[in-house]
């Protein structure tokens, strides 16, 4: 391989990119033409790591895609990609270590995936957006706020298309929860709560390992910005390169909080420690409330991301209105409705039109024989939605993106829309540390 040109610093960059008005080059102002149903959509890919494999997967199953270039640094990730690629699609793609590198070269490119670690999300997103290229980028936007800002910004000035990896958006369960069950039918009427969690067991939570002979040049690895190999495979929990679980797992889920109650919170207050992975510099455990102000009236959300134990019911979000509670999750499993008992409206007129099945019989009851019964709330009567996703859970959102790329759809959750709802959550650590609820105002949340 030809020895790749000096890589931009990803500080420098931000810098740069701030008094710059995020101009690399030239910019692109106007879009590209969009391109019809037939024409092949020429895709590279930055970054083939674990979730770089778990978007290919997903893309795998669209037509109408070409994958060009694949870019990762470790050489390992990027011979693993190409040879993913030659088994789709029959020939092996171009392979490079350096991003500006692939982008300098490689010729009728229409689309970037953008799988890096967090830290590198803006620098890579911002530099194929001004060279004119529509980028799929994975949550989080950035491993700072300001980087985030950067990427909305390059969107706006370059014209192009960014889609931020909140892949729910375009789950046809958590659209049709909110379009038609919530939106349309009111089920839950006033949503005064909203509880959201994502547990895993301390097995799960452990640091990546690696086999020291696969282990990448320190002299690339001081390049990008990794003090060694433990750094690289594990940069989630590095203050410097992520926002640590809870913006690594949290942020899909507070992306829900955000969308279903169409507004950012107003005060976030979290509480966070070093429980069990000591040495670790983010909290492996922390807990956050955030305070909504909605037309229909206050609502409080907890959420809570807990690496030490995954037997508290996995990952799901909660909605608990005065009529209903929706529970949901990417997992079936985990996705049940419930009617509140005292409620006069009757559900029965939506199971009988296909918006709704009843639950399978057997709902546990709030109490028992020693309850109380002054206090007790009756059961609640379970339903459950009328169809399933069938489809690994980035697939519909990627195919939103291309579909976008065609001119066929409008993005689900644009950079730009993706930081009105991300914002919030980079103050939940700020807030932990401090020890201190944080008021939010147009400073915190404004691009």
């Amino acid at each position: 391989m030809n020895e790749s040109p000096t890589p931009i610093s990803r500080r420098s960059f931000l810098a740069k990119s701030a008094s710059a008005g995020l101009v690399l080059g030239a910019p692109s102002i106007l879009h590209a033409a969009a391109k019809g149903p037939s024409d092949k959509i020429h895709v590279g890919i930055i970054g083939f790591g674990k979730q770089g494999r778990v978007l290919f997967e997903a893309m795998s199953n669209i037509p109408g895609l070409h994958f060009q270039a694949v870019c990762d640094i470790w050489d390992y990730n990027r011979k693993g990609g190409m040879g993913k690629v030659r088994a789709l699609q029959g020939h092996l793609p171009k392979g490079y270590t350096d991003a500006e590198e692939m982008l300098s070269r490689e010729k009728g490119l229409d689309a970037v995936i953008v799988a890096t670690p967090d830290f590198w999300h803006a620098p890579h997103t911002v530099m194929c957006l001004e060279a004119g290229l529509d980028v799929y980028c994975e949550k989080m936007m950035s491993n700072t706020i300001d980087g985030a800002r950067s990427m909305v910004r390059a969107m706006d000035s370059s014209g192009k298309l960014c889609q931020i990896g909140h892949q729910r958006r375009s789950n046809p369960r958590y659209r049709y929860t909110l379009e038609q069950l919530i939106q349309k039918h009111n089920i839950t009427g006033q949503i005064v709560n909203a509880n959201g969690q994502w547990n895993r067991a301390v097995s799960s939570s452990q640091d990546i390992a690696y086999k020291k002979s696969l282990a990448i040049d320190p002299t690339i690895l001081a390049r990008y910005g990794f003090k060694d190999m433990h750094q690289f495979m594990n940069w989630r929990t590095y203050r410097d390169l992520s926002g640590g679980p809870i913006s690594d797992l949290g942020a899909h889920q507070i992306d829900i909080f955000n969308w279903f109650l169409g507004t950012a919170p107003k005060r976030v207050y979290a509480s966070g420690g070093n429980d069990y992975f000591r040495e670790r510099e983010h909290f492996d455990n922390v807990m956050t409330i955030f305070d909504y102000d909605t037309p229909q009236g206050g609502v409080r959300a907890f959420y809570q991301v807990l690496t030490t134990t995954s037997a508290g019911g996995g990952y799901y979000e909660s909605f608990m209105g005065t009529e209903g509670t929706i529970n949901i999750s990417e997992r079936a499993a985990y996705t049940t409705l419930y009617r509140e008992s005292g409620s006069k409206t009757s559900w029965d007129p939506l199971v009988q039109k296909g918006y709704l099945k009843k639950a399978a019989a057997g709902t546990p009851a709030t109490g028992g024989s020693d309850a109380i019964a002054s206090y007790e709330s009756a059961a609640p009567e379970a339903y459950a939605l009328p169809g399933q996703l069938n489809k690994p859970p980035h697939q519909p959102h990627l195919e939103n993106f291309f579909a976008a790329v065609r001119g066929e759809e409008k993005l689900r959750c644009d950079a730009r829309h993706a930081f009105e709802s991300e914002a919030p959550i980079y103050w939940v650590n700020p807030s932990a540390l401090e020890n201190s609820p944080i008021t939010l105002t147009e400073e915190h949340l404004s691009v």
